[in-house]
């Protein structure tokens, strides 16, 4: 089971860690900041550094793609692989992270916008580094749209709102359909709590 770091702390750049599998060109750390893709947005990217047992050097591998399996988060490796029981640090790309971060921000203030003023769930969408998209069912959609929301998006932006994450019990938030803002649930089965971003 990993830990995820980044659930608690989006900020954090660098982390220690203990290799607990590795499995064709992947490593399972026992604890991570490393993102794996899900909910419609992409992993991050970065390094491991590690020096095994007997090594006379640190050696290093990018971190190239990230995705979780049950309770594991896998980290796919470009480079020399290190052995299950290896201490590791980690660097995510911040610069990518941050990225994201901000996109993610933006998704959170146009879809908040738009369930307000016209009361409608996200049906899809995609977010990469400073681009994404946003889909919504608006039959017809209404005269001004774009204006519209221009405005309302604009406003919230210079509102310079403070942004707070914070975790409810996974049936609380399912009691209160405002919270989830997404016509098919997208929250994975067996959580306790969800990450919440207002």
């Amino acid at each position: 089971m990993t830990e995820q770091l980044h659930q608690r702390d989006a900020y954090m750049r660098t982390f220690r860690a203990t290799v607990a599998k590795v499995h064709d060109g992947a490593v399972v750390l026992d604890r991570t900041a490393f993102y794996p893709t899900g909910g419609g947005q992409p992993h991050d990217t970065g390094v491991l550094v590690f020096q095994p047992e007997g090594a006379p050097a640190p050696r290093s591998a990018l971190v190239t793609s990230v995705r979780k399996e049950g309770d594991d988060v896998w980290h796919v490796l470009d480079g020399p692989m290190p052995n299950e029981g290896d201490a590791v640090e980690g660097e995510i790309d911040w610069n990518r992270r941050h990225a994201l971060m901000r996109t993610h921000t933006a998704l959170h203030v146009l879809c908040g916008v738009i369930f307000k003023e016209w009361g409608v769930p996200v049906t899809g969408g995609n977010m990469e580094p400073l681009a994404a998209r946003m889909d919504f069912e608006l039959h017809p959609t209404p005269e001004g749209f774009g204006a519209r929301v221009e405005e309302l998006v604009n406003a919230e932006v210079q509102a310079d709102r403070p942004i707070e994450i914070s975790f409810l019990g996974k049936s609380e938030a399912a009691s209160d359909p405002a919270l989830i803002r997404t016509k098919t649930s997208l929250v994975p089965q067996g959580l306790s709590e969800i990450r919440i971003v207002d």
